[in-house]
């Protein structure tokens, strides 16, 4: 499918195209012009300069079903096509969206089956937003004389009044008819007589309320011009909905542009590293500017009409410095992604006051998952934060030119939360440390100088192709720093270049590092993984003894439940899916202790009976030592596989055999200090997470301190960190390749795995596999491994 689409991307006619593409049509010539017409409708491509104009010769019924598909799939109205939809069918962008919203009341549908710009789009033109649609829907639903109210009577009649004008925006004629001259007053013919002979100006050239008049007639339209050497600024969204994501192209490319961009890289330098072509980027970029998601951080100088003499006054228009405006008007600016007879006449007058990128330098990117912005937006912390959570989770990154408001708004937050909403708020208190520790720290950044911080959504890098998302990290950032533990529904970010604390690869983020861990060490609680479609008549014999249960479905967040009512909630759950099924708790809650890593240089004297020089002693109460869960056994053997020097990030111990526990507390603590720690044997590995926790103030502090005094973002440890993560990839993977019922053959392929995870990240056009699918029931008894049948 990729290989026709791009056949039909870049307009090969039928006798051009390779014999294996005329197969995937059937060899039907009829077959590839119906795919033609479909491909280029759905794209919303020009007729003029595509090969949609061999198949499809009437250019009005072309446009027509552009129209009708884009509307009857909620698409957002083709801009980029406004000459042709406003002069040729004079379908404006109010006109399109009443339709729309008219359809959609008249068929019921909810406010949310809207996708996310569209539903901007509709409240920017139209006000209607989810509280006035469902006014509305009300308002139709009450019955007048057995007669249900049509939609079209309680939808506006007109565009909204315009504040959003931009000064250098530009203003073309549309359909004026006789009848619209004849209505129009003498101002409003002197700006159509001006508009149809300089083919179009700037906003601000003009009388502003007649303007606003003309578009709200439908007799003109407006264009937001966008060129190569643009600067444009997110800042955090205002008036963005959130309702869903149909995954159309146009939406798409928002999207993947939202988390790429940033105010440092000119459009046409973006659109390279996308590999995208650049009048898409630009349609892109002139939409997020006119639904006011985006700014120019480049200004165009302007000879302003009096009727904005109130806003050159305060040198502000749309809350922006008029000073700033430093470039001429390009006469046409319709971003058309093919080329027409009549190509667009550009003024070439240089840009006086071009900003300077020269002295920009890579920053961190803090690695987060949409965890961590539900508990911001659910946490009712303050409208502040929920405003740049939605942002952090839309456009997929909060730049290091937001977090200055972003702390302010944290700072506002006080703990005052109990039980489970305590979470939300100790989320937002270690955020706000882990940006205050990483911002400008002169202590980890290899220059000495410090950097700033972007905060990067994991799920938004993996939207882009993994080539395009090497280039877009290489490009912008010299270090990667995940929040730990990140989600098992996320993809790990795979990185050697730029350097990555965190996870190495997906697998290290799975269940199989859990196994593994529990297999070098012999270590761990009773543990079993069951493939989908194992059905359990009655619970293992070795799990009896446990009143608690921990369940963990394949690519999911662990949940804990009762032993008396787990059985029917697991096997629904194997009809679907793996499940990680392991020993949690005796009769109370399981007694959790974190572990910090790397592990501090602290002596620690030897368990009772045993000397350090092995001598055998016997024990005595009074000479027993205290024993420190950073010299576990396990840990130790665990050192041996695992790099714990140069990576940061927590293991966690969990003590299954205690009846009751005597600790009040709600939070674990992170090290055995504050646990009456008697033997060894009770406490066994639960899991490990590399990165930087967010879930503790302490564990958080803890990890932060020692990422500066172990150096662990210095040049040196960074490179000992990947060669160490390149090694535990193989051993990972090895051991999964080990436990997989494949033939031998694709057991060879998976041993190798490991070289291809990080071959991936040396060239990046190579896609990572996705993490492999347990295929047989294996059991930890506590002590060893083994497969099972059950």
């Amino acid at each position: 499918i990729n290989a026709e689409y791009g056949h039909l991307q870049r307009n090969y006619g039928w006798a051009k195209l390779p014999a294996s593409v005329k197969l995937s049509f059937g060899n039907s010539h009829r077959e590839w012009e119906k795919a033609v017409v479909e491909y280029n409708v759905k794209n919303q491509r020009r007729w003029k300069g595509s090969i949609v104009r061999q198949v499809l010769k009437d250019e009005k019924k072309y446009y027509q079903d552009l129209v009708d598909y884009s509307r009857a799939h909620l698409m957002l109205y083709p801009y980029h096509l406004s000459d042709v939809m406003v002069k040729g069918l004079r379908i404006t962008p109010f006109v399109y969206y009443s339709k729309m919203m008219e359809s959609i009341m008249e068929q019921e549908r909810s406010y949310d089956s809207l996708p996310n710009f569209t539903a901007a789009d509709c409240l920017r033109l139209l006000g209607i937003g989810r509280n006035q649609y469902i006014d509305m829907m009300n308002q139709s639903r009450n019955r007048r004389f057995f007669r249900r109210r049509p939609a079209s009577v309680l939808l506006p009649v007109k565009p909204i009044s315009l504040t959003i004008f931009e000064p250098y925006w530009t203003i073309h004629i549309g359909l004026v008819t006789e009848d619209d001259i004849r209505a129009c007053n003498t101002d409003e013919k002197s700006v159509i007589d001006k508009l149809i002979d300089s083919g179009g100006c700037k906003v601000g050239t003009l009388d502003k309320a007649t303007c606003a008049s003309l578009y709200c007639r439908g007799l003109v339209y407006i264009l937001v011009p966008v060129s190569d050497s643009d600067l444009i600024i997110v800042p955090p969204l205002e008036n963005f909905v959130m309702n869903r994501v149909m995954g159309d192209y146009f939406e798409t490319l928002l999207y993947k542009i939202f988390v790429s961009i940033d105010e440092h890289t000119k459009v046409g330098d973006l659109a390279a590293v996308l590999e995208v072509d650049v009048e898409l980027v630009k349609n892109a970029i002139s939409m997020y500017i006119r639904l006011g998601f985006a700014k120019k951080k480049n200004k165009e100088s302007i000879e302003f009409h009096k009727s904005w003499a109130n806003m050159m006054g305060n040198e502000e228009v749309a809350g922006e410095d008029m000073s700033d405006y430093a470039a001429p008007l390009e006469r046409e600016t319709s971003a058309d992604v093919f080329d027409s007879k009549e190509p667009p006449v550009i003024d070439k007058v240089a840009i006086l006051k071009q900003p300077s990128v020269e002295g920009y330098s890579k920053r961190i990117a803090f690695l987060f998952d949409s965890t961590l912005t539900a508990f911001l937006m659910m946490g009712n912390l303050s409208p502040g934060i929920k405003t740049h959570a939605v942002t952090m989770f839309e456009v997929g990154k909060l730049s290091d030119e937001s977090l200055d408001s972003f702390l302010a708004e944290l700072a506002k937050v006080h703990d005052t939360a109990e039980g489970e909403a305590k979470r939300y708020f100790d989320h937002a208190f270690t955020l706000r440390d882990t940006i205050q520790f990483l911002r400008y720290n002169p202590a980890i950044d290899p220059a000495g100088t410090g950097v700033g911080v972007d905060l990067l959504r994991c799920e938004s890098l993996n939207s882009l192709d993994a080539s395009t998302c090497s280039r877009v990290l290489n490009k912008n950032y010299h270090l990667l720093i995940s929040m730990a533990p990140l989600s098992n529904e996320v993809r790990t970010v795979s990185s050697s270049s730029p350097f990555h604390i965190g996870p190495p690869v997906p697998e290290v983020n799975s269940v199989w590092l859990k196994l593994w861990m529990y297999h070098i060490t012999g270590c761990g609680p009773v543990t079993f993984l069951l493939v989908k479609g194992t059905r359990l008549l009655h619970l293992p014999p070795e799990l009896y003894p446990y009143d608690r249960l921990m369940i963990t479905t394949w690519g999911h967040e662990s949940t804990v439940v009762n032993t008396s009512n787990v059985l029917m909630a697991l096997n629904e759950a194997l009809s679907h899916s793996a499940v990680l099924l392991q020993a949690y708790s005796r009769r109370n809650e399981a007694e959790i202790v974190y572990v910090t890593f790397p592990l501090e240089k602290t002596e620690v004297n030897s368990p009772a009976g045993v000397e350090e020089n092995g001598i055998e002693t016997p024990e005595s109460p009074v000479d027993n030592p205290k024993l420190d869960l950073q010299c576990h056994p396990a840990l130790e053997k665990l050192g041996d596989w695992v790099d714990l020097e140069h990576s940061c990030g927590y293991v966690t111990f969990i003590n299954t055999s205690k009846q009751f526990s005597d600790r009040q507390d709600e939070s674990p603590p992170i090290s055995s200090s504050n646990v009456e720690i008697t033997s060894y044997d009770d406490w066994k590995l639960l899991d490990m997470y590399f990165g930087v926790p967010l879930f503790s103030t302490e564990v958080n502090r803890h990890v932060c301190e020692v990422l500066l005094s172990r150096e662990l973002c210095s040049e040196s440890s960074l490179r000992q960190l990947t060669d160490s993560h390149r090694k535990l990839v193989l051993y990972l993977l090895d051991f999964i390749a080990e436990k997989q019922l494949v033939p031998m053959a694709d057991e060879e392929m998976l041993s190798n795995a490991g070289a291809k995870s990080f071959a991936c990240q040396q060239m990046p056009g190579l896609a990572l596999p996705p993490v492999p699918y347990p295929t047989r029931n294996l059991m930890f008894s506590g002590t060893a491994l083994s497969e099972i049948i059950v």
